[in-house]
Parts: structure tokens; C-alpha cells; sequence
């Protein structure tokens, strides 16, 4: 490892931090808060802080991060991200430091959980500060990077494997990562200004339909209203918020083909693309079906609507809510919670364990059912057209197996920690999957639970948001020998 240059890559994230405070304290100047303050001390810091970080690593020798550098330096650097982010929080709302550091995290890992109420009287820089988190950890300030650091003559490829969401790690958009990054942050931008162009059109204010994109395309879910997207009451704003959720839960990759190409058919052909909507398509039928034998809503269309949104926002891990699925009646809540583990599609802003391994998982089963009644078949595994090497299908193997056991031990801890056993699965759940809303106790906040469920669930956010592997290889003996 290089210790050295591992501390000045970690200097130049705290400066691109720092310099995004710029805009909530923007922000704040525009509406005339005195909020804004809040925002020039955690700025100065992280500008310092990073300044200082990148001068003790500015001699070393600059060239391609190893592999261990890149997994070092990607937990470090979301770790020291939570802590920055819940700095402002502190100052501006007055919150513990255990509530400051689960908003914070909630927000750069796009959970959307969150401790705080009374979100309609609370300044517009504080209410864009916690929208702007989300944005920024959606893509990832990792992949914002790789596209400066090339620029300082330091190679990022290690830090792009380490933290792209996917079984699909090693796959670029481009021959360049820095273009690969750049490309993708390029998307997300014009994909958010298009869905703030949406939310304004279908009669949101200007601020509000700026602060609802970031938080939409991210699948954060945060919100400037306590009611959420039910705030507004309109179908319109339900539909724009339907669209651009199931766009942000597409891996980015197939958006670059689709505009490289003029050709939207691409979305159709992608196994993963075509796998996901098509889940979705008859998650929501089935919900808008049982809603409407139990009478939960006037009407076949009404339970439609709401089941729509309501699987969206939950099968993309945003959280956005128009109506309160844990009261839904049967087996309907824990479904939602059963859906949100398969999440959205690799290589994109979705949590959960990623539609792509789930078909993995899926293939791998049937096909161990036909070898039992053909043992000596040969049966690769195929995705479409492509035979998927044995390496990757037992990677995924490997990946449910840790985040079957940490959702085991969590959820362990959670119930030690105060909650009832199905809420405390509820919170590890929604924390791993970075979800949101869960049942019981943390179907609307975690205002209610313990400092120590807080920091299991904080845990739980950068374990879902790293995909688990990330942290625990650091956290092996072998990683650190020589």
C-alpha cells in the first residue's frame, strides 16, 4: 500500500466536499437566511482539512492506485464524508451528533431514512443541503473524482471498481475511466435537469422541483415536506416522479448506448433493463390487484396508482411516499420489504442486491435442478447472448452469503438494541438495501430509536451503499500484510 498517497487522494475529496457547500450557503444568501453561517465553518474546515491531507502526500510519487489503495481509501473516504456532511446539521438544527451523523450518512448513502421532523419550517439552505447529499452520493464523489485525479497524475481505476455499485465492476462506458466518469456524471446531470423541468411543469415551485430531483435521481428520497410526494396530491407530480425513479434505477451504461445511438430500443434489448421493468410491471399489477379485493382504495385504478408509486419508490430503494405501505392490508407491507432486496439494476443510482445478480442467482438454481436430472449436461450459465464466467457466478454467490449474514447479525443487534424483532428487521433492511421507510417503529423516521439502533443502522447504510466487500476486505488480516 501507499500510505502517502492514499492520504492526498482522501485531501482532494474533502476539498471537493468543502467546495460544494457553496450551495446551500447560495442558497441561503438568495432567501436571505441567517442559516447560512452554519455552512462557512464545515466549508473552511473541509477546504483546510483537505488542503493539508493533500500537501503531506504532494511528494509522493504519482501513478496508478493498487487494489488495496482503492478499497482503503473509498471506505476512509465515505466514512470521512458522513462525518463532514453531519458538521452543518450540528450547527444549523442543533441535533445530537449520533442524529447528525444517521442524517448524514442517510443522505450521502441515498438511505433517506431520517431523524428529523417539521421538515416544512426549516431553512431552504438546510432542506437543499440534505437534498444536495443525496445527489452528490448517488454517482458517487468517488467517480467525481476519478475524472479530476487523472488530471493530478494520479490513475483512479482501483477507486472505480472499489465503489461502482454491480456485479459488472470491471465493464467502462469508454476506453478512458476519466472519460467513463465523466460521461456518467454528464447523464445524471442532464437527467436531473430534466426531471426538475418535469416537477415544475406538473406544478411544483421552482426551489421545490430542484431540491425533489436531486433526491429523485439519486433514489435518496429525501424530501422538503414531511408528507413527501403525497404532499402535493397530484397525479402529475406521481407520474414524473415514476418515470425519472425507473430512469435513475437503470444502469447509466444503457442510457449512454441509447443516446450514443439515437435508439431507444436499447432498453428492450438489455437483459437487465427488459428483467427489470417487467418485475416491476407485475409487482404493480399484483399489489394494484390485492388493494382492490381488499377494498383498501376506491376503485381499480385508485389501487393502481398507488401501488404504481409505491413499488417504484420502494423496488428503486428511493423511499419517495404518497400513502403508508406498512398499513396496506395482508402480506403487502413485508412484500414491499422483500422487493426492495432486489433493488435496481447494476451500475446504477438503486440500492439493494441488483437485478443482475438476482438473475444470476435464479439461473444458477434452475440449473442446478436440470443438473440432478441431467448430471453429466453441460449447462453454462448465460446472460442473453453472453456465457457468464465461473469466477463472477460464484462472486455473487459469495456476495448473498455476507449480506445474508448481515442482515442476520444486525438484525440481532437491532433487537438488542430496543426494537421488536420484526421492526428491528425492518431497519436493517431498509438500511442495507438504502431504502428508507421500513414498518413499525421506522416506517416513517428513526426518531424513536436508540443511539446505538442509529449506529447499527448507520453501519448497515455504508455496508448496502459499498456492497459489503469493500468494508470487509480492509477488515481482513490479509489486507494488511505486507
Amino acid at each position: 500500500m501507499n500510505p502517502l498517497l492514499a492520504v492526498r487522494v482522501i485531501g482532494i475529496y474533502a476539498m471537493i466536499f468543502g467546495a460544494t457547500l457553496i450551495g446551500p450557503i447560495l442558497v441561503g444568501l438568495i432567501y436571505g437566511e441567517s442559516a447560512t453561517l452554519h455552512f462557512v465553518g464545515p466549508m473552511a474546515a473541509s477546504l483546510g482539512v483537505g488542503s493539508l491531507l493533500w500537501m503531506t502526500g504532494r511528494r509522493h510519487p504519482t501513478r496508478e492506485l493498487g487494489v488495496r489503495d482503492g478499497y482503503l481509501i473509498v471506505t476512509l473516504f465515505w466514512v470521512l464524508l458522513s462525518a463532514l456532511g453531519a458538521w452543518p446539521l450540528m450547527n444549523a438544527l442543533g441535533l445530537p451528533a449520533v442524529d447528525a451523523l444517521f442524517e448524514s450518512t442517510s443522505g450521502l448513502t441515498t438511505t433517506g431514512a431520517t431523524v428529523i421532523t417539521g421538515l416544512d419550517a426549516l431553512p431552504r439552505s438546510v432542506l437543499f443541503y440534505r437534498q444536495q447529499l443525496q445527489w452528490y452520493g448517488g454517482m458517487g464523489l468517488v467517480v467525481l473524482g476519478v475524472a479530476v485525479m487523472p488530471m493530478l497524475g494520479i490513475g483512479g481505476m482501483q477507486l472505480y471498481r472499489a465503489e461502482a455499485p454491480g456485479p459488472l465492476k470491471e465493464e467502462k462506458l469508454t476506453p478512458r475511466l476519466t472519460h467513463t466518469a465523466q460521461a456518467l456524471w454528464l447523464i445524471y446531470l442532464g437527467l436531473t435537469v430534466l426531471c426538475a423541468l418535469g416537477y415544475w411543469l406538473a406544478g411544483m415551485s421552482p426551489f421545490d422541483a430542484i431540491a425533489h430531483s436531486l433526491s429523485t435521481l439519486s433514489t435518496g428520497g429525501f424530501s422538503t415536506h414531511d408528507a413527501s410526494i403525497g404532499y402535493y396530491q397530484s397525479p402529475g407530480i406521481e407520474a414524473v416522479a415514476i418515470v425519472f425513479m425507473l430512469l435513475a434505477a437503470i444502469n447509466f451504461g444503457v442510457h449512454y448506448a441509447a443516446w450514443l445511438r439515437l435508439d431507444p430500443r436499447v432498453y428492450v434489448r438489455d437483459l437487465e433493463a427488459r428483467s427489470f421493468l417487467l418485475f416491476v410491471l407485475g409487482v404493480v399489477v399484483l399489489v394494484g390487484l390485492l388493494l382492490t379485493l381488499e377494498g383498501t382504495y376506491a376503485g381499480f385504478l385508485d389501487s393502481l396508482r398507488n401501488a404504481g408509486f409505491v413499488v417504484v419508490s420502494v423496488v428503486t430503494s428511493t423511499g419517495f411516499g404518497t400513502v403508508d405501505f406498512a398499513h396496506w392490508p395482508d402480506f403487502l407491507p413485508l412484500l414491499m420489504i422483500y422487493i426492495s432486496f432486489v433493488g435496481g439494476c447494476g451500475g446504477s443510482t438503486a440500492g439493494g442486491m441488483k437485478v443482475l445478480r438476482v438473475l444470476l442467482m435464479v439461473k444458477q438454481g434452475t440449473q442446478e435442478v436440470t443438473r440432478l436430472i441431467h448430471p453429466h449436461a453441460q449447462l453454462p450459465i448465460r446472460l442473453g447472448k453472453r456465457i457468464v464466467p465461473p469466477e463472477l457466478a460464484r462472486s455473487v454467490w459469495g456476495f448473498f452469503a455476507l449480506y445474508t449474514v448481515a442482515l442476520a447479525i444486525l438484525t440481532l443487534l437491532m433487537v438488542h438494541a430496543g426494537l421488536s424483532p420484526l421492526d428491528a428487521f425492518s431497519a436493517v433492511a431498509t438500511s442495507l438495501n438504502n431504502l428508507g421507510p421500513g414498518l413499525g417503529e421506522v416506517a416513517v423516521s428513526f426518531t424513536g430509536v436508540s443511539d446505538l439502533g442509529k449506529l447499527l443502522a448507520v453501519v448497515g447504510m455504508l455496508l448496502g451503499r459499498l456492497e459489503i466487500l469493500t468494508i470487509l476486505v480492509i477488515l481482513s488480516p490479509g489486507f494488511w500484510a505486507r
